[in-house]
């Protein structure tokens, strides 16, 4: 198998941050806002390839990853470069694909998130940007976060607070639907952060 480096420069992304080509050993499972990423087949670890433009955001995500090693909430990394980050492949489904799927969201997985967010922020961080895509309920039950390079931003961020009000105030409530479909969770969340709803502010 080619080194970690040499499976990130057979990624090519455009200008326009498009993805042209990737090497065969790489099945893409996942597209953020400043990168691509990679499961390593025939292995349970990942690539995360960072947009050309956000390169900058490896060196800083991959510390924070470091501070959060052996935090089992986390994935362990196992190699970094200037645009890349190789960690833990975690099977499951975001909180957003559970809403979607209809799979419950337990009390449990909401103080495990807590848990999670409270070592971070025990390590010297101030875990930031925290929402329903970057939070994985994995095969067996478990929490796991990931896009942690906004834990060391200083602004106070309230995004976790506010789905936490949303879960007890409507999700945990009888007759509220279990399964929600993804085009209505992606308006929800434009209107949340244009701040268009009363009492859950960005």
């Amino acid at each position: 198998m080619q080194s970690y480096q040499e499976l990130a420069k057979t990624v090519t992304i455009n200008k326009e941050n498009r993805l042209i080509h990737y090497d065969d050993s790489l099945m893409h499972i996942g597209t953020g806002r400043s990168a691509f990423v990679f499961r390593i087949k025939s292995t349970m670890k990942a690539i995360k390839v960072y947009f050309p433009a956000f390169s900058y955001i490896a060196e800083e995500e991959t510390d924070i990853y470091k501070k959060l090693q052996n935090i089992t909430y986390y994935p362990a990394v196992y190699d970094s470069g200037s645009n890349y980050i190789v960690m833990d492949y975690i099977e499951g489904h975001t909180l957003f694909e559970c809403l979607s799927k209809g799979e419950i969201i337990t009390s449990a997985h909401i103080k495990q998130i807590d848990d999670a967010l409270s070592l971070a922020a025990a390590r010297g961080l101030n875990p930031s940007d925290v929402h329903l895509r970057n939070i994985i309920v994995t095969i067996t039950g478990e929490i796991k976060l990931i896009d942690v390079a906004r834990f060391r931003q200083t602004k106070d961020c309230r995004q976790w607070d506010n789905l936490k009000r949303a879960y007890v105030n409507f999700y945990c409530k009888r007759l509220f639907p279990k399964k929600v479909s993804a085009p209505f969770l992606n308006f929800i969340a434009i209107l949340y952060k244009k701040r268009c709803i009363p009492f859950f502010r960005a």
